[in-house]
């Protein structure tokens, strides 16, 4: 983050209202924030009444701030929303508040009681980029992106119902209000949609009637004589989407696919080949970032997923084992690397924090120069599994065959073993037995563990060790194109060799010790980075995560899943272009061809 940066975008003034240092405008009505956001957003909206008969609804906001519009949102959502509907909000500030600021806000008005709590307790972080929100209580979930609003709406892939125009003064903060930012809240709208907002400024009512809508001035709130309302023409049409999916793979990715499908409300299949063996399926896993000191898409890709992985683990009861990671340094450049990880705005502030050799040698025992990753976690993936994949079907699918009713999965005998709507290959390394001409390719690991000992704290290395519920488990190979899981002793000896490099007082504790292990294949991708989403033919894919699936999984789930319901998705376009398969569908026809 940036050290001259101010530490919070709110000052309060004498008279009790909190007051923008950057623009000078207040953040809510001196008469009535609550009754403003009602008469104006709500209402100005046509809310509740436009919830009617819609399975979801989505709602775009220009200015977070406190938080204050959305609450009242989910609290009327809560009460008027169609049985079995789901509200999706996208908002965007430049400048976040933290929680405590805005529970200060909130407090001004009791009566919006647990929708404030909800979104209070799960405050959204500071760091740039989207951060998804799950508000379970109110069938709502909340992307806020956190970036400049051209930025921001170019980045997000939905389609508003609902657009609450509520950035600062057009007077005081003119960049939020130009014909660039209401064009591309036009491009951001569903047919037939609505946007209001407080000011009736000319260029406001020119540029939105640029964009294509058509406006109306209505009478104010308060002190304000006129407030404005627009519309776009026409209707949103609700187009069919599946309903039931069958995911091919039992490890991560499947267990999240099919977390994400079902808070969707899908059907869910998940088969799990009886003879497979899932690279996720060790005691204790990382969930750490793939670093990169120069930033870019890749780099934001692991920031975003690394934040949204381990949030879902937090919630999940018996899934961490441990918090915070310390990345040793291997060579000369990687205490400059660390440095500059450590400032990039891609992580909440103080997540990632260099450590100079003495204060590694406290923390851990070993003197070099570090970098503590103050978000990561390690985790049990059997019981992440277990509370996310639900029961699954043991079967082998040899074949899959699409017709106009969706696809049949077939065993090796060509008995058919399910239908279904649509189908994700989850499966890692076993994928291509499905279709050969994916572009993964096998690299088999084994990981050894045992009982009584454990690290002073999880380390990485090149290797790395992290406590277990009861010792240390630490690894791992890394062989490309063996496709064998037999458990090897020869394997033990590497990773205790690897583990002496590393952590050499840790390595002379377990020399001569017995070590269970565990042998698995990681599938990857020649680019190294993960396939996410559809190819041409409609098969969806969420593979190709080599040794990251515990970090990216949850968020490649969410965006799989999204894009197959034709929902917004939790990932910037930025981010989701990488990762999607169709970057190789033309390799692809070249082999079946």
């Amino acid at each position: 983050m940036d050290p001259t940066a101010p530490s919070s975008p709110l000052v309060w003034r004498e008279d009790g209202l909190p007051q923008s240092s950057l623009y000078g405008d207040v953040y809510f009505s001196s008469v009535d924030g609550l009754a403003e956001t009602r008469a104006v957003f709500l209402q100005g909206c046509g809310l509740p009444e436009r919830f009617t008969g819609r399975r979801d609804f989505v709602v775009g906001e220009l200015g977070f701030g406190s938080g204050l519009n959305i609450a009242a949102l989910l609290d009327l959502w809560r009460r008027e929303k169609p049985e079995g509907a789901r509200l999706r909000i996208f908002s965007i500030e430049a400048h976040p508040l933290e929680r405590d600021e805005a529970a200060r806000i909130l407090a001004h008005w009791p009566e919006l009681g647990e929708a404030a709590e909800a979104l209070l307790g799960a405050w959204p972080g500071r760091a740039r980029g989207f951060h998804r929100v799950d508000l379970p209580g109110f069938d709502a979930v909340l992307d806020l992106a956190v970036m400049d609003v051209v930025e921001a709406l170019e980045a997000w892939d939905g389609a508003a119902d609902a657009w609450f125009l509520d950035g600062f003064s057009p007077a005081l903060n003119p960049a939020m209000w130009r014909e660039e930012v209401l064009a591309a809240v036009a491009a951001r709208s569903a047919p037939g949609a609505r946007a209001a907002t407080f000011t009736v400024a000319g260029a406001v009512r020119r540029g939105l009637q640029a964009a294509g809508f058509d406006i109306a001035k209505r009478p104010g709130f308060g002190r304000k004589r006129e407030r404005l309302e627009a519309w776009l023409p026409g209707g949103r049409v609700v187009p069919s989407r599946p309903q039931s999916l069958a995911i091919i793979g039992g490890g991560i990715a499947g267990a999240a696919l099919a977390r994400a499908a079902r808070a969707e409300g899908l059907r869910v299949t998940v088969i799990d080949d009886p003879d497979g063996v899932a690279a996720s399926g060790n005691p204790a896993g990382l969930v750490t970032p793939a670093l990169d000191a120069g930033g870019g898409p890749r780099a934001a890709l692991y920031a975003q997923a690394l934040a949204r992985a381990t949030a879902l683990y937090a919630a999940t009861p018996g899934a961490v084992v441990a918090r915070e990671v310390l990345q040793l340094a291997n060579g000369e450049r990687d205490p400059a690397r660390f440095a500059a990880v450590a400032l990039q705005d891609i992580f909440e502030p103080g997540a990632m924090t260099p450590l100079d050799p003495a204060e590694t040698q406290r923390r851990l025992g070993e003197a070099a120069p570090a970098l503590a990753m103050g978000s990561a976690q390690v985790v049990a993936p059997p019981t992440i599994r277990a509370a996310w994949i639900g029961e699954t079907l043991a079967a082998q699918v040899a074949r899959l065959e699409r017709d106009p009713k969706g696809w049949r999965l077939l065993d090796p005998a060509g008995v058919e073993i399910l239908r279904a709507d649509a189908v994700v290959l989850a499966g890692g390394a076993a994928s291509p037995a499905l279709d050969p001409t994916l572009p993964l390719r096998p690299v088999r690991g084994q990981a050894s563990w045992t009982s009584g000992v454990s690290p002073s704290a999880p380390a990485a290395f090149g290797g790395y060790a992290i406590p277990t519920r009861d010792g240390v488990l630490f690894g791992a190979t890394h062989d490309r194109d063996e496709t064998a899981v037999d458990v090897r002793a020869e394997d033990h000896a590497r990773n205790l060799a690897t583990l002496a490099k590393g952590l050499p007082r840790l390595a002379e504790q377990l020399a001569g010790g017995a070590f269970e292990g565990r042998a698995a294949l990681r599938a990857t991708v020649p680019d190294h980075l993960p396939l996410a989403g559809a190819r041409a033919d409609g098969l969806w894919l969420l593979t190709g995560l080599g040794s990251r699936g515990l970090c990216l999984a949850p968020l490649l789930a969410e965006h799989v899943i999204a894009s197959l319901l034709g929902l917004p998705s939790p990932l910037p376009r930025q981010l989701s272009h990488p990762v999607n398969p169709g970057r190789f569908d033309s390799l692809a026809e070249a082999a079946r061809v």
